[in-house]
């Protein structure tokens, strides 16, 4: 028959398990072991903290709308493009931006960029139906601004869209000016919406001194980029 035992074995009991002597190495080395361990979870609080300050900055951040803003419906005179079924062709950025717009008054182009997914073009908005957007930046002198229209499905989107820039958001300021001051206007014309947004690239203070009629000029050549519309219409008739 085995034994069996009732008391505690050398192993289990406390008492039987004898001290590290003195500068025992492997005790150190149990303890050097520690202290990298701890700086690492130490760091990664630190950066998780650093992660949501800043998602937090990112996320509140106010976006920029311009001072003055202007924006108009769709009419009838749009009427042959009230529909994209009437104007299916795509537009391109050679349609839109010729050789003639490359320089506006006293701002030339500086980039152009299409998007397919308009509301990347957009914050606190949305254009669903939309197919495209396309978008220029110009610069010069002490003017900066840009020019975006948008393809959607019909006139109704596009009043929509221009609703939603009265006041739930605006398109993404893409090229650096100063947003006090500055001047935009939207148009829906048939399934189509443009906005043209100019602002000052000095600072806010001198732009107090600045001619306002150099804004409107500014505007006024940046709006004209939504003459392509016109284009549509005659090939829609």
């Amino acid at each position: 028959m085995a034994r069996t035992s009732t008391g505690p074995t050398p192993s289990d009991d406390p008492a039987s398990v004898p001290e590290p002597p003195p500068g025992d190495p492997w005790e150190e080395e149990r303890s050097h072991r520690s202290k990298p361990r701890l700086l690492v979870i130490a760091a990664v609080i630190v950066v998780a903290a650093a992660v949501g300050v800043g998602g937090w900055l990112w996320l509140g951040r106010e976006q920029p709308r311009p001072a003055t803003f202007h924006a108009e419906p769709t009419s009838a005179f749009y009427t042959a493009i009230d529909t994209r079924q009437n104007d299916a062709a795509p537009l391109t950025l050679q349609e839109v931006f010729t050789q003639d717009g490359k320089t506006l008054g006293k701002m030339s182009l500086v980039a152009t960029r299409e998007f397919t997914d308009c509301d990347e073009a957009l914050w606190g908005a949305t254009a669903p139906g939309c197919t495209q957007a396309l978008q220029a930046t110009y610069q010069g002198g002490s003017m900066a601004g840009q020019f975006v229209i948008f393809n959607l499905g019909d006139g109704r989107a596009a009043d929509a869209l221009v609703a939603a820039l009265r006041k739930d958001g605006f398109v993404r300021q893409d090229i650096a000016f100063e947003a006090t001051g500055s001047r935009a206007q939207a148009r829906a014309m048939g399934h189509y919406v443009t906005v043209s947004w100019v602002g000052g690239t000095a600072s806010a203070q001198d732009l107090v001194t600045a001619p306002a009629q150099e804004l409107v000029t500014a505007l006024v050549a940046l709006d004209g980029l939504g003459r392509v519309v016109q284009g549509r219409i005659i090939a829609a008739v």
